[in-house]
């Protein structure tokens, strides 16, 4: 039996995405993200607070990358949500991590993440319920680990995890259940 329960942002899984911005001093920046994600073929959109220093790197940039954290690197990821850049100005340096500069934007891509969008900023949407940020997809950069034989990157290998917002947990993501747009093709049948 089912039963009603309060409502808040149940549902499960809850991407762990990372958003890297430079600082106005050039420094980096990196945030975690769960309110967001794919919106179309080459676009992300990114569901923030107004008050994030990577908004404001964002409006003065007009570029970001958009990386998904492995669970190797989790400690750090989670810190980059825990700590604000607005307080905290050595966040990235506290981690050990590594940056570089992007090739196609102006945004660091964090070496110790296996893949990551590169994005330039499309719009700003002030909407009731707070910003979407809306990027299109100008590069993708992956690490060879995480590709198969045919160059396509293989989700196993990325060692991503995923949050629950349900009891502020995350989860280890890459076990292969099933072929997409083939499990259930048999019901076409019925």
């Amino acid at each position: 039996m089912k039963k009603d329960i309060t409502v808040q942002p149940y549902l499960f899984p809850m991407p762990t995405y990372m958003i890297g911005t430079y600082n106005e001093d050039d420094s980096v920046d990196v945030m975690m993200m769960a309110w967001g994600g794919i919106c179309d073929t080459k676009m992300v959109a990114l569901n923030l607070e107004a008050n994030h220093r990577t908004v404001a790197n964002l409006k003065a940039r007009k570029a970001f990358t958009l990386a998904v954290p492995g669970t190797d690197t989790l400690k750090e990821s989670d810190f980059f949500g825990i700590a604000s850049a607005n307080n905290m100005p050595d966040k990235f340096a506290r981690t050990g991590l590594h940056a570089v500069k992007s090739g196609k934007v102006d945004a660091p891509v964090i070496e110790e993440y296996p893949l990551t969008l590169e994005c330039r900023v499309v719009e700003f949407q002030e909407q009731p319920y707070g910003l979407r940020v809306l990027g299109e997809i100008v590069g993708i950069l992956a690490e060879e680990r995480v590709l198969d034989g045919q160059g396509r990157i293989d989700a196993g290998e990325l060692h991503a995890f995923a949050f629950d917002q349900m009891r502020n947990g995350y989860y280890a993501v890459g076990e292969r259940i099933g072929q997409a747009w083939n499990a259930g093709a048999d019901l076409m049948n019925k």
